[in-house]
């Protein structure tokens, strides 16, 4: 049986006030570790200046050098190592663990290179070797799906492992539905307002009743301007954000390049079903499973998903639980051996 840390390090260039997937797993996973018993310490861009990240400026990468990174974590003397993104404080963190020859794992959160060739022209070989360049040395380099893991090893990626996200079911709960403003039905759509989102997607089907989108980011005042017939909100958070997601009729998730999605889950544990393609993320979350409807005619799963039973989401969703998925996630680790 692998032998369990009693203290974890988690690196990440995503954090607080950002409010994404990575964040929310990080932390997420985090607090259910400490409940185990686990001393979990991060290395965050909260600890330093930071810049707005070149062409999102919703995003702050960390204004730093190496050597804080470095006595940061000479200093915590973690039992294992866990480096979350691929920015700076990432690679600050993965080159000092080579060098002193210690083991990591790593996460793939995010299609870096999909979400790059959305912006500029770059090849998807040539940024998948960045990637493949980053996660090789890992021990363990922990994906979402298995669906996605089947993606990556296609790709030349030796190392992957399952690791299966939560939701938290007190917060995202049927029981906040409300009778919102709007004619109905309402498809909600959550989630960052970029161009790597393929909301567009969403905006541009002919559907009844309303629109909303729920959330910032850089594509948010053109898209707003571009269709004045859908409701913009903005972003929303906790309690908020929890009744807009349980008084929605359908939560459409028009995204072909999220490799897990947890509005997904956070939807289906509202009662809301789910709208989506059949693309990494809603292949391996829904499936099968009679909670939403996936289609390549977005407009047709959109409307499919009305008459999905509400009570089935709910029940779906109650068996991704944060303890479960914090438990996967620790079995990942590799204890570093006494010096």
């Amino acid at each position: 049986m692998p032998v369990r840390p009693r203290s974890l390090l988690i690196v990440t260039d995503a954090w607080y006030p950002q409010v994404n997937g990575v964040v929310r797993s990080v932390d997420m996973v985090a607090q259910e570790l400490r409940k185990c018993g686990v001393e979990v310490s991060l290395i965050t861009p909260a600890e330093f200046r930071t810049f707005p990240m070149p062409g999102y400026g919703e995003i702050g990468l960390s204004l730093t050098t190496p050597g804080p990174v470095v006595r940061r974590i000479e200093a915590l003397k973690p039992e294992a190592i866990h480096i979350a993104t691929e920015g700076p404080l990432g690679l600050f963190a993965r080159h000092y663990c080579l060098k002193r020859k210690l083991p990591f794992s790593t996460a793939y959160h995010t299609q870096f290179p999909e979400y790059l060739r959305a912006r500029v022209p770059v090849p998807l070989k040539a940024s998948y070797a960045m990637m493949k360049w980053f996660h090789r040395p890992a021990t363990a380099c922990l994906v979402g799906t298995p669906y996605l893991k089947a993606c990556l090893v296609e790709r030349g990626f030796t190392n992957t492992e399952v690791w299966t996200k939560g939701v938290d079911t007190v917060l995202f709960n049927p029981a906040k539905r409300q009778q919102l403003p709007y004619p109905g039905p309402v498809f909600l759509y959550v989630g960052r307002v970029a161009v790597e989102k393929n909301i567009e997607a969403f905006l541009r089907v002919d559907l009844p009743g309303t629109k909303l989108v729920v959330g910032d980011g850089p594509s948010f005042r053109s898209l707003r301007a571009a269709y004045p017939e859908v409701t913009f909100l903005g972003a929303r958070h906790n309690e908020e954000l929890a009744r807009l997601f349980a008084s929605a009729d359908v939560f459409v998730f028009p995204s072909r390049t999220d490799t897990f999605g947890l509005v997904l889950l956070e939807a289906l544990a509202s009662g809301t079903p789910v709208a989506a393609y059949p693309v990494t993320g809603p292949i391996d979350v829904i499936g099968k499973a009679p909670v939403g409807v996936l289609d390549n005619d977005l407009r047709a799963a959109a409307l499919g998903a009305l008459d999905v039973p509400r009570a089935f989401c709910r029940s779906y969703a109650e068996g991704f639980s944060w303890a479960a998925s914090a438990e996967q996630f620790l079995s990942h680790q590799t204890v570093i051996a006494p010096r």
